[in-house]
């Protein structure tokens, strides 16, 4: 919206008028670590002498580590003009300052990462402060712990093939078992009093043999009898829809049916076709969106899966002996079924898994 204003000046006057002007002032790493610098000064009262040498040295580290990712990130730098980021920017080195544990300072960096990309959501920004203040005091069993619950809960994978989705798992996990998890009761205690969880004495964990199946039904379901009236309705549903037969495959788990690949109905929204086109002399993979009528079409097609509790049972019982199959995965499933009461995670607890998780594996997306 322009407003209309007017202005009068007098004989050999320059009138100028702006509607409004916004200053950015770009921040460059030299600035930032200026900046960084600056922060640091406010802390080197709080030390005496010797101590502040020890301080000195893991600020350092922890500048180290947190500018080059902040680089990576477009416009990241820019969140060290931020009077509320330096704020937090100084709690997290006084962190590191506290902290023995190297892996602290990549974890601190993550999490300044993170206010940078929620800086508008206050939530967000509530448990991301909260988490820094704790990131020197969560044991390394505890964070281990609180970390592969986060993933268990958090992430699943694209893949609608049933051995290439458990062998992303397993990959996963194999990169954040980083050491041995926590048994028994104390590591939750921990986490507890830090507000990382909340424990539900009275309750229980769903066994993984329950939940994965759950959270990915297009694995286990029963699918398509071969050579059936239903098969035949499902191919001539792709061919009718200009669909690939190959989204019609032989079931992993029973070869006497045929199922989608896709790991669940909701995942159906998200599928996008690979088409080859020739362009300038070559071809190139373009990937396109489904329409709504094909959607709605690969939707029909799942409605004809039968039904039959019983093989559905056995499918799900197949699938859980192709997970203990894979190191990491049976080692997740004992640990899992071994934990001695329910609990959820927190805000704060979540932020912290996630950032500890991405500083295993640098693939996995942004927090929500």
């Amino acid at each position: 919206m322009i407003n209309s204003q007017s202005q009068k000046g007098g004989d050999g006057s320059t009138n100028l008028q702006a509607q409004q002007m916004v200053v950015h002032v770009g921040i460059d790493e030299k600035r930032a670590r200026e900046i960084y610098q600056e922060m640091n000064l406010q802390l080197r009262k709080d030390y005496s002498q010797e101590a502040l040498n020890i301080a000195n040295s893991r600020v350092i580290e922890f500048e180290n580590r947190l500018m080059p990712k902040m680089a990576q990130v477009e416009g990241a730098l820019e969140a060290f003009a931020d009077p509320s980021f330096q704020l937090l920017l100084v709690e997290a080195q006084k962190t590191a300052a506290a902290t023995e544990r190297a892996a602290d300072y990549d974890l601190l960096s993550e999490l300044l990462i993170h206010r940078f990309q929620k800086g508008a959501n206050r939530i967000a920004r509530a448990g991301i402060s909260l988490a820094v203040e704790i990131v020197d005091k969560v044991s390394d069993e505890a964070l281990l712990g609180l970390t592969a619950s986060h993933a268990v809960s958090s992430f699943f994978p694209l893949s609608g093939d049933i051995n290439q989705g458990l062998d992303i798992l397993n990959d996963l996990f194999g990169k954040i078992f980083y050491r041995e998890l926590p048994g028994g009761q104390d590591w939750l205690d921990h986490l507890d009093i830090l507000d990382a969880i909340r424990l539900t004495p009275f309750g229980s964990l769903k066994k993984l043999g329950q939940y994965y199946p759950e959270i990915l039904p297009g694995y286990v379901d029963v699918g398509i009898a071969k050579k059936s009236e239903n098969h035949d309705k499902a191919i001539e549903i792709l061919k009718s829809h200009n669909l690939p037969a190959s989204m019609l495959v032989e079931h992993t788990l029973n070869n006497e049916f045929c199922r989608l690949v896709v790991r669940s109905t909701k995942s159906i929204d998200d599928i996008s076709l690979v088409h080859q086109i020739f362009h300038e002399g070559r071809f190139i993979s373009v990937q396109k969106e489904l329409s709504e009528e094909q959607k709605q079409a690969i939707k029909s097609i799942y409605e004809l899966y039968s039904k039959d509790g019983n093989v559905r049972s056995n499918n799900i019982n197949l699938f859980m002996s192709e997970w203990d199959k894979r190191p990491n995965l049976r080692t997740l499933r004992e640990w899992w079924d071994s934990i001695p009461t329910s609990f959820t995670i927190t805000s704060v607890g979540k932020v912290l898994a996630h950032s500890n998780a991405q500083r295993c594996d640098k693939s996995l997306p942004p927090i929500d």
